[in-house]
């Protein structure tokens, strides 16, 4: 039986952006915004629910099978993060596995305005709302802001985060990072 290593690994080689598990279908790798076929069998529900549950541990478990969808990050050591949405649908278990990449991209790498981004990240008390389409960059944008703040500024942050992606190392900052579900 296939597992969720090997089709992480062949979404990573392929440079894929999503994992696609669905029953009835083959495993699917979204790359340049087209779903692609793998070359592996169609997946039954056993299957599925095996390479779901794989990655998941035991609390996420208990809350996927009582709230019948869970979103979590992972890591796979030596190849990457994924923030992962499991969901139930006609009655089967499917999900979607997004790679997160390793690096925080700075402004001038995600073509954002510097200036703005920096006066933004320069206020100290205040809303802002990063919204958008999913895989629009809500979350590269704000993890770039962060990393940014964490450079720049001597405070305490801390985000709270469902999942949790980017993962931020202390700089400048005590960073916690917190995921709703397990840590909050």
């Amino acid at each position: 039986m296939i597992t969720m290593e090997e089709l992480l690994t062949l979404m990573v080689e392929r440079g894929g952006s999503d994992l696609h598990l669905s029953v009835g279908a083959p495993p699917k790798i979204r790359i340049d915004g087209k779903l692609v076929d793998t070359e592996f069998e169609v997946l039954t529900p056993e299957i599925t629910q095996k390479l779901v549950y794989s990655v998941l541990n035991p609390d996420q478990v208990a809350r996927f099978e009582k709230d019948l969808e869970i979103d979590f990050s992972f890591g796979v050591g030596g190849l990457g993060r994924f923030r992962t949405n499991a969901f139930m649908q006609r009655g089967t278990i499917a999900a979607v596995l997004r790679v997160i990449p390793f690096e925080v991209y700075s402004f001038e790498d995600l073509g954002l305005p510097k200036k703005v981004c920096e006066n933004i990240c320069s206020l100290h008390k205040g809303l802002v709302l990063v919204t958008g389409a999913t895989g629009s960059g809500k979350s590269t944008t704000l993890a770039a802001m962060i990393n940014y703040i964490n450079e720049n500024r001597s405070s305490h942050i801390v985000t709270i985060e469902d999942p949790i992606e980017f993962l931020h190392k202390n700089k400048k900052c005590l960073l916690n990072q917190r995921e709703v579900g397990s840590d909050t």
